[in-house]
């Protein structure tokens, strides 16, 4: 299939990462990060979560709407706005706390369900609502789903696409987690693997690429734009099936090169975000 400008959309989760030791803040999240990085990218994108009615809502609709997104498809719904508290300690991070806030178990509003329904492509985000993909299933709706902090936590059966996180340790069979999660009902199945590559499972052949080495600054997002990369690449631009696992290989590791999933400005952490979170970072610092 091949469309120069598809109507992609990312549904699910958003979060401000607030990094205490650092003392900024970024934000992200899977489905955010996905539809950023096909905005960026010249596709035609739309991102649909939710907020709650607070401050940290206003920064994050402020840097969605600069990433080119439309923040008016985000729906403020009550509760907090999902925030990850995190520290470095001696180069490795630390959560303090992980809330999916007002975001959790999130399925759009029927005005916007109607709008998926003409998707050229559909992506959820980590911690979807199985609620949503089994109606996007019953709507023959083309969608992938990642799974790669919850692999079996909700039904896949019949899911057109999974990514998930595989071993980066190469002495571990990745084919183990590919075999089950077809079994539990995934069509295809991409399993990325940090520095060691990339796997995909097209449900008969298998393909595989290496990762791209390159300095890194952060992580954080890489596999989400190595997702975007590889549904564009290969569903609507007509690479190969190891052609889009190079080619989002090359795109996660230009991530990794910025601080945030997806290119934006860099904010201090603000000081009444330390005042609400006050007693999470002190029981933390007493561990």
């Amino acid at each position: 299939m091949t469309n120069a400008t598809p109507t992609l959309f990312a549904v699910g989760d958003n979060c401000l990462d607030v990094y205490l030791t650092k003392g900024f803040v970024t934000v992200g999240g899977n489905a955010l990060n996905v539809a950023a990085q096909w905005q960026r990218n010249g596709a035609d994108a739309r991102y649909f979560g939710a907020v709650g009615a607070d401050q940290e809502a206003a920064l994050m609709l402020d840097v969605i709407s600069s990433a080119g997104l439309n923040a008016g498809d985000v729906e403020v719904l009550p509760g907090d706005t999902a925030v990850t508290l995190l520290a470095d300690d001696a180069g490795e991070r630390r959560f303090l706390l992980e809330s999916l806030g007002a975001g959790e178990n999130y399925v759009p509003d029927q005005q916007r369900y109607d709008d998926l329904l003409s998707a050229d492509w559909v992506h959820l985000g980590t911690h979807s609502s199985d609620v949503l993909v089994r109606r996007l299933v019953l709507d023959r709706v083309p969608f992938s789903l990642d799974v790669s902090t919850r692999p079996f936590a909700i039904s896949l059966a019949d899911v057109p696409l999974v990514f998930a996180s595989g071993p980066d340790d190469a002495s571990v069979a990745v084919e183990p987690l590919i075999d089950g999660l077809k079994e539990a009902g995934a069509r295809k199945v991409v399993v990325t693997c940090g520095k060691r590559g990339s796997f995909y499972d097209d449900g008969v052949s298998r393909f595989s690429a290496g990762s791209v080495p390159v300095s890194v600054v952060d992580t954080c997002g890489a596999g989400d734009s190595f997702i975007a990369a590889f549904i564009t690449a290969l569903t609507f631009n007509g690479f190969s099936e190891a052609e889009a696992l190079n080619h989002a290989a090359w795109r996660a590791s230009e991530t990794c090169t910025h601080l945030g999933g997806f290119p934006q400005e860099i904010q201090p952490v603000p000081g009444w975000l330390l005042e609400k979170y006050d007693t999470v970072i002190r029981a933390a610092q007493r561990v």
